[in-house]
């Protein structure tokens, strides 16, 4: 018995020392990173205001500076209202940093009520006397005390489910309005079907126009096999090439400088080889490793002709290739692209199917657009196989991971292990706690690479389509090894020994050590919570990439124009996962063990406040998706609320405690029963735009997704004939007041219909309000509490409308494609791509000019807008003269001159 308690008083103890050993050595880091964030804050404003500092994107997105200081911004920041967030992180960011904060509201304020009703009937008169256990489920000893555990788990979970309905209504709304707003109903993708495997009587233009009504062009791509990999090996020589060049003017101009350094009244001459022989002119292989060694410039000088007429033959000729198996369609409107992408085409089974809208041409995935519906069959399958056997094999070195955490108690057991036991405290409490979660941490970030290349695989069609996969995919991954492998290895540790000394209490040691992996979890979220957010608010990645890999690496003006205008991005696919199952973790421990939640709240908001600040002054926005990995996140949580009661169900019936039981299931129940009803209920809202979000409430007038027939015909006739309708006037509710340059949508205008002002001007599309918005004209102030609980009233399609920016109703000043091009907009972008424009910098000798000289009968060539100084380092001060129009993330207006080189000197 004494044996059996040291060990037990043994185990607290280091349970307990992990978690102080991870909060000690994680909220040292936590200070480390945000005081030497809040110290280069407004001295490296390249990384930390980037948006706000240079001009990065366009007048509309840039972002008033936040105030100077050192801790003048936080405020400020906390109070950006909604539409603030929605113009400068876009729908995507804006949801992800909705999902943030609303699980780190409802964690503080589930610890408002949990931890005052469980941690005092956990800790009284239990098994464990000291340490975070005595606070856990697994110290209670009278089946008596589960009655509080079901119902405080009933409010706990259910209330969650309230959560996700008010967040469904919300999103749905809000994607609804923003989907029919000028901007986006406008938009040439909203208007677009992509239509895939498409049989052969229809890969034709004139055929494809029968089966619709208001089909406005079709893009039917054709091109040869090679074309693609030729028109990419092109570019990569071409480049090559201007990297070849770049180095050997810089070569020149350092050799000079050495020269004048012993000589400084030296004239040199025009003669680069005077300065670099020709043994020392750029080289490379024509294998790796084992190649021919060639001169690079004299090399591509005589290929780069050769590939640039063989792609050229192939584009020509295009038209004699076989068409690719999918079909893009624009559409007149919005409306009848939404239509058709719903519409049962064709008679065969698997045909014209699936259907995409919304795809952009520079997101689409054209290698992925020839399959038929085998391969496509096929390829997912394999996808998936290959996901599945990966999530088995990485179960090996994660469970290893697990063992660790709980590799004190092994020593027991296995005496080649006792060395640790006589490592210093210290040293022992990291390897226990910081080195399973580092290495969690490690073993994670390897898996995306794989999974998008398995979305890839499985014949995504566009760049949203693989985040959407990979979400899917890298979550279970989260899930499965980071947590449900990672507890069972920390607890087998622990509870196979004893089971083996000991058969009968199998079941008894199961519910009291499953709780005990709670203490590594806990170091993983404040990993998360203090580690992971002051490293975003650090961006150390950044720092390493921007000045180490940028002054190691990026010796041509080109590499370098791109590093300084090429803002970080965030990759949803593998964002939203990891944050959805550190909230699987806290859901599924929230009542076993219910201090986790206090730990939770603070590094859900800490991600809060690092994730709010780089998306609105630091990242640029990813590939727009409309906010949908935010309802698969919300979906995704459910599995912690499963987990967490499945666990709790198990444990009664361990204990059996018969009442909490019956219970218990009930509540499991009720939990099932509710997500397959917001399964039927919202499912089909998140894909497609509504009809009355679309079309005109009056029946005669021009939305931006729909043009009135009826309009036209209206003209001709008598207008005392027309029905009459009573005006309406709209007046949405107040809303907070904007930041900046952002309004709310609807707030200060008052819109009108009557019988004839419907069709005044031909060119008004937002003359009448739309069918969702309703018989009812205004929302009357309610106060919190009505407001909170009634999301079908104040959470609709009419009250949410206040939440976007005034940008909404503009054009989009980033076109998805000049309009000079569209009649080309989906066609392959192969068939049109032109040979790069090379950039090389201008030297003070002159040498650049007779190089230009030589490359431009080969190439187009430029010395524009670069420079080499006479220390040999490279500038530029424009952007690269071949690019006309950039994307708004990556464009520096031409006419600045670069602000950054100086700041190079400087430093």
């Amino acid at each position: 018995m004494t044996s059996n308690s040291n060990n037990e008083g043994s185990s607290i103890a280091i349970g307990t020392k992990q978690v102080v050993t991870s909060i000690t050595v994680n909220g040292a880091v936590f200070c480390a990173f945000v005081v030497i964030f809040l110290v280069q804050r407004l001295k490296l404003k390249r990384i930390y205001e980037p948006k706000s500092s240079f001009d990065l994107i366009n007048d509309e997105k840039k972002p008033e500076p936040l105030p100077r200081g050192v801790w003048q911004w936080f405020l400020p920041l906390l109070k950006k209202s909604d539409n603030f967030i929605i113009q400068q992180a876009g729908l995507d960011g804006y949801f992800f940093i909705r999902y943030l904060f609303i699980i780190a509201s409802f964690l503080t304020i589930s610890c408002l009520y949990i931890l005052p009703i469980l941690l005092p009937i956990n800790a009284a008169n239990g098994v464990a006397k000291t340490g975070l256990e005595m606070l856990a489920y697994s110290n209670v000893d009278k089946k008596e005390r589960y009655y509080a555990h079901v119902f405080v788990g009933w409010a706990f979970y259910w209330s969650f489910l309230f959560v996700i309905y008010r967040e469904l209504v919300y999103y749905t709304s809000l994607r609804q309005v923003v989907m029919a707003s000028p901007r986006y109903a406008k938009k040439l993708s909203s208007r677009t079907v992509l239509f895939q495997t498409v049989p052969r009587q229809f890969l034709s233009e004139t055929e494809f126009s029968k089966l619709f009504q208001g089909v406005k062009r079709v893009w039917i791509a054709r091109a040869a096999s090679q074309l693609g990999k030729k028109v990419a090996d092109r570019e990569k020589m071409a480049l090559k090439l201007e990297e070849a060049e770049s180095a050997l003017l810089t070569k020149a101009v350092k050799a000079i400088a050495k020269i004048k350094k012993k000589d400084p009244s030296f004239v040199p001459s025009s003669n680069i080889l005077d300065y670099v022989p020709a043994k020392n002119r750029p080289q490379h292989r024509l294998k790796f490793l084992v190649g021919k060694k060639v001169d690079t410039i004299d090399y591509i000088s005589e290929e780069l002709p050769k590939l640039n007429a063989e792609v050229e033959e192939l584009q020509k000729n295009r038209l004699e290739n076989a068409p690719f198996n999918s079909v893009f369609v624009e559409f007149e409107t919005q409306y009848a692209a939404q239509v058709a992408a719903q519409t049962i085409i064709h008679h065969e089974p698997l045909a014209m199917v699936p259907a995409h809208i919304g795809i952009a041409p520079k997101d689409v995935i054209w290698s992925n657009l020839r399959m038929f519906w085998f391969e496509r069959a096929l390829r997912k399958y394999a996808a998936v196989a290959f996901i599945v056997a990966l999530v088995l094999l990485w179960t090996f070195p994660v469970a290893f991971v697990g063992m660790i955490s709980q590799i004190t108690y092994l020593t027991e057991k296995l005496p080649w292990l006792r060395f640790i036991d006589r490592l210093p405290s210290v040293l022992r409490g990291v390897l226990t706690s910081l080195t399973p979660i580092l290495g969690l941490a490690i073993l994670m970030m390897l898996l995306p690479i794989f999974i998008r290349r398995m979305a890839w695989l499985s014949g995504c069609p566009s760049v949203q389509s693989v985040e959407y996969f990979t979400q899917q995919s890298y979550f279970a991954f989260q899930v499965i090894q980071t947590f449900l492998v990672t507890t069972i290895a920390s607890s087998a540790t622990v509870v196979i020994p004893a089971i083996i000394s000991e058969p009968t209490s199998a079941m008894s040691l199961l519910a009291q050590n499953l709780p005990k992996a709670s203490n590594f979890f806990i170091s993983y979220i404040l990993l998360q919570g203090f580690s992971i957010s002051s490293g975003a608010l650090l961006q150390l990645v950044t720092l390493i990439l921007f000045y180490v890999m940028g002054f190691l690496l990026d010796k041509t003006p080109r590499k370098k124009w791109t590093r300084f205008v090429g803002l970080g991005t965030m990759a949803w696919g593998t964002s939203f996962p990891v944050y959805n199952a550190l909230t699987v973790i806290i859901f599924s421990y929230a009542i076993i063990a219910p201090i986790i939640l206090l730990f939770g709240a603070v590094s859900f908001f800490l991600l809060y406040v690092a994730y709010l600040y780089n998306l609105t002054y630091v990242f640029k926005e990813a590939p727009d998706t409309k906010g949908s990995h935010y309802p698969r996140a919300l979906y995704q949580t459910f599995v912690g609320l499963y987990i967490g009661q499945v666990c709790l169900l198990g444990l009664f019936v361990v204990g059996k405690g018969w009442g909490p039981i019956i219970l218990q299931a009930i509540a499991l129940g009720v939990t099932t029963f509710i997500h397959l009803n917001f399964n039927s209920s919202f499912d089909r809202l998140m894909q497609y735009v509504p009809v009355d979000a679309m079309k005109p409430l009056d029946g005669i007038s021009d939305t931006p997704s729909f043009n009135n027939e009826n309009k036209r015909k209206l003209r001709n006739s008598d207008i005392q004939e027309l029905p009459h309708f009573p005006v309406k006037r709209y007046q949405p509710r107040s809303s907070p007041s904007a930041d900046q340059k952002t309004s709310s949508v609807r707030s200060e205008h008052t819109y009108e219909i009557a019988g004839t002002a419907a069709y005044e001007s031909e060119n008004s599309v937002m003359a009448t309000p739309l069918l969702a918005d309703g018989e009812e004209t205004q929302l009357q102030q309610a106060p919190f509490w009505k407001r909170y609980f009634q999301p079908h009233v104040y959470l609709s399609y009419k009250a949410v409308k206040n939440v976007l920016p005034e940008i909404y109703n503009l054009p989009d000043p980033n076109e998805e494609v000049s309009p000079d091009n569209v009649q080309h907009a989906y066609d392959y972008p192969a068939v049109s791509a032109k040979c790069p424009h090379l950039w090389i910098p201008r030297d003070p000798y002159g040498f650049s000019t007779i190089e230009l000289a030589k490359l431009s009968e080969i190439v187009d060539i430029s010395d524009c807008g670069a420079s080499i100084n006479e220390k040999g380092q490279v500038f530029w001060e424009t952007a690269p003269p071949s690019i006309d129009k950039i994307d708004e993330f990556e464009k520096l207006d031409a006419r600045q001159k670069n602000p950054f080189n100086e700041e190079d000197e400087d430093n």
